[in-house]
């Protein structure tokens, strides 16, 4: 609080609260754009994800259509043709029928569905599905058959960033099977060997394998590998992204 000092004359004592008015004014139109951290929920604490620009670029995956359930899920990231989205190898066995509802909540898909026109997986995850290569990238079209329009237009795309220390924070947004809207948790990891990262949050049960792991906003994982990404809902896991997985997401980004 600004206090008057006893010494101030009756003139300058009058501009003090036209001056906390402007101030006031200030800190308003500086605070429209800053998250509020008091909101951000503790570390290994899962909640609902706010419809924001984060949560709109992850997206269920579907089996045909909305009509046919979602059982795993994927974020876009940024590619030259802006149609490249990131999810586990182990939810893209069948690609010809998997639609993508990026933003996807309470049954509705505000930013459309779209259908993969490319996979890339490593060889290991092929040929043996080794859980250190359960990562894969994809392109995506509109599934109503047009392909004008390119999905990181629409919500934008994660930039992704490998190489990432061991203890690295991550925030992880997922779609269970049970639930209609996203969920989200942050908390630590560790490395459960040079391959294999773990992170302890509750309830991400199946559905959110293929989420995008985050680290300040960069995709640096999605959750599998290990286990196929947890056998309990409250311990996940995600293959480290090495080169390999980089240059998939080359590959991807080339082939749009």
């Amino acid at each position: 609080m600004l206090t008057q000092p006893r010494a101030l004359g009756r003139a300058r004592a009058r501009r003090v609260p036209r001056l906390l008015a402007a101030l006031v004014a200030m800190a308003a139109l500086l605070s429209v754009d800053v998250p509020d951290a008091a909101a951000e929920p503790p570390l290994g604490v899962t909640v609902r994800a706010a419809p924001d620009a984060a949560a709109d670029r992850v997206g269920a995956l579907f089996a045909g259509g909305l009509d046919g359930g979602h059982f795993c899920t994927a974020a876009v990231v940024r590619s030259d043709d802006r149609d490249v989205i990131a999810t586990a190898a182990h939810c893209l066995d069948d690609p010809d029928t998997t639609v993508f509802a990026p933003g996807y909540r309470d049954g509705e898909a505000p930013y459309g569905t779209w259908r993969i026109t490319g996979v890339h997986m490593a060889p290991g995850w092929t040929d043996g599905e080794n859980p250190d290569d359960d990562i894969a990238f994809a392109t995506v079209a509109p599934a109503d058959g047009g392909d004008a329009e390119r999905v990181e237009d629409l919500v934008g795309g994660f930039p992704v960033a490998a190489d990432q220390p061991a203890d690295a924070t991550v925030s992880v947004i997922g779609y269970p099977r049970s639930e209609e809207t996203p969920l989200h948790c942050t908390n630590t990891t560790a490395l459960i060997s040079p391959t294999q990262r773990r992170i302890a949050c509750p309830d991400l049960s199946g559905g959110t394998s293929g989420s995008p792991w985050l680290v300040d906003g960069a995709l640096a994982g999605v959750l599998g590998g290990h286990e196929g990404g947890g056998t309990v809902p409250e311990i996940s896991y995600s293959a480290v992204m090495g080169d390999q997985a980089v240059e998939l997401y080359r590959e991807a980004s080339d082939a749009g």
